[in-house]
Parts: C-alpha cells; structure tokens; sequence
C-alpha cells in the first residue's frame, strides 16, 4: 500500500516538475517574442521589406533590409542543400549497411562532436580554408562553411527518424527478397516526414548563424548578385544597426530581429505541419 502511494506521489511530483519546464519554456519564448515586437514594430515598414539600404542607411537615412533578407535566405537554402547531400547518404549508409557496428558508432559520435562545435569556430575554419584555396568572402563560402553547421543537425535529426522505423518492416522487406540497396527507397518514403522536418530545423539553424558568414560570405549593402560576390545576412545586419549610436538605427534592427524571428516562427510551425500531415501514411 505504502509502496503504490509513493509510487503515485512520485508520478505527480513528475508530471507537475513536466508541467512548470513547458511553461517556463513558453514563459521565455513569449517574452523574446513579446519584446522583439514590441521594440520592432515602430521601426517596421514596406520600405523595410522592399528595399536596400541607401548610402546613409546606419546614420538614419532611407532604406530598408533587403539585401540581408534574400543573402540569408540564398545562403540558408544553399548551406541546407549541400548538407542534405551530405548527411542524407551517410544516415542512410548507417542504417542499412553499418548496423550496430562500431564505424556507425564512430560516425553518430563525429556529428555529435561537430553538433557541439560553435559556429565562430566553424567560421574561423571556413576563413583558413578560404585563405587556403584562395577564395574571398562571397556566398559560396558562406553556403560550404554553413553547411557545417547545419550538417550535424540535419543528420542526427534524421538518425532519430530512422531509428524508429519499426525492425519488422525493415526484415519483412529483405524477406522479399530486396537488396539493401533497394530497400533504401523503402526507408525514405517511411521516413519523409521526419527528413522534411531535419531539413527544414537545419534550414532554420542555418538562417540564424551570425558568426560563420560573418567570417566567409561578409557584408554588402548590395543585392546578391552571385556566387562569387558578398552577400549580407539578417543576423549580422542586426548586429550592426544595433552597434549605430541613432536611436532610429536600433529600432530598425529590432525590425529586422521581427523579421529573422517571423522566418524562423514560419519555418517551425511548417516543420510541424509537414510531419502531421505526411505522417499519416507511416507505419509505426
């Protein structure tokens, strides 16, 4: 009796510790978003949105955050891309020819590692291999020191999505007399919510990094014009307008905060919609 008490009290102790973490977490994101709306709204307008910054853009002048808005986006799509390329192969390696072994080991423990990597430091590694390869700050650097980043989230993302995939559907398809090869289309229609939603995670972690592109794609006040030119980012053009002494000048940048943070609001709740909505059809 005494036992089945201590088991409830314990139960309930756990379910309120539960409850008070979601709505410390909910407390501390309404707040972010509450005083990022509340500072940047002032400073919000069409012209924010629709053009670049003109010549006197951080003393106060005309202009808006253009050019920062399109550079983070070509350079988080980019960086997104080349990581899906990278990480999909590889997850998919570990799960149908690794196994249990102990190089699939080695690998889950390489993109814990770089997971745990700060950005900045992947920045300072993108600035050496540009050095090295003799490329200057543009959007393809940006785009490959990115990728980085986002690499490891995308791939133990998805290495959790196929760990569910139950064992019976993966034996009863080798039953069949498929190869493992063909047996990776299998595991990618089971699994294609769970790999659009690491792609779109790693889309919104790529979209929010300041300090790699700020060492590699740099900053222009101009609208991308290609591979091989600077492109402007969101979270540094943030930075610098909070850095201007124009009271003006730091309102914008709590605008242009909004707007990073309504990208990165969309990007989330799309991720969890594309997940409902495509899971349906797995098979659990």
């Amino acid at each position: 009796m005494k036992h089945n008490q201590r088991r409830k009290l314990i139960d309930k102790i756990m379910r309120w510790v539960l409850r008070l973490s979601i709505g410390g977490a909910t407390v501390i994101l309404l707040l972010i978003v509450g005083i990022i709306t509340w500072r940047g709204i002032p400073g919000l307008s069409w012209e924010m949105i629709s053009k670049p910054p003109e010549g006197s853009f951080y003393l106060g002048g005309g202009g808006g955050v253009l050019n920062a808005i399109l550079g983070s986006l070509l350079l988080a799509t980019g960086a997104t891309l080349l990581a899906s390329l990278i990480a999909v192969p590889v997850v998919l390696y570990i799960h149908t020819y690794a196994g249990r072994s102990r190089l699939a080991d080695w690998l889950r423990l390489t993109l814990d590692v770089m997971w745990g990597i700060p950005s900045i430091v992947y920045g300072a590694f993108g600035f050496s291999l540009m050095i090295l390869v003799g490329l200057r700050a543009s959007l393809l650097a940006g785009i490959v020191t990115v990728a980085f980043v986002a690499l490891p989230i995308l791939a133990r993302t998805f290495d959790e999505v196929l760990i569910l995939v139950p064992k019976e559907l993966r034996e009863s398809t080798l039953a069949l007399g498929t190869t493992r090869f063909e047996m990776l289309g299998m595991l990618l229609k089971q699994t294609l919510p769970g790999l659009l939603t690491a792609v779109l995670l790693a889309f919104g972690r790529a979209i929010g990094d300041g300090a790699a592109p700020m060492f590699t794609a740099g900053y222009t006040d101009r609208l991308p014009g290609g591979l091989t030119q600077p492109v402007a980012t969101l979270p540094l053009s943030i930075f610098f307008q909070l850095s201007a002494p124009f009271k003006e000048v730091q309102t914008r940048a709590y605008a242009s905060a909004l707007i990073l943070t309504a990208i990165i609001l969309l990007i989330s709740f799309l991720a969890q919609y594309t997940s409902r909505r495509l899971g349906r059809n797995v098979i659990r």
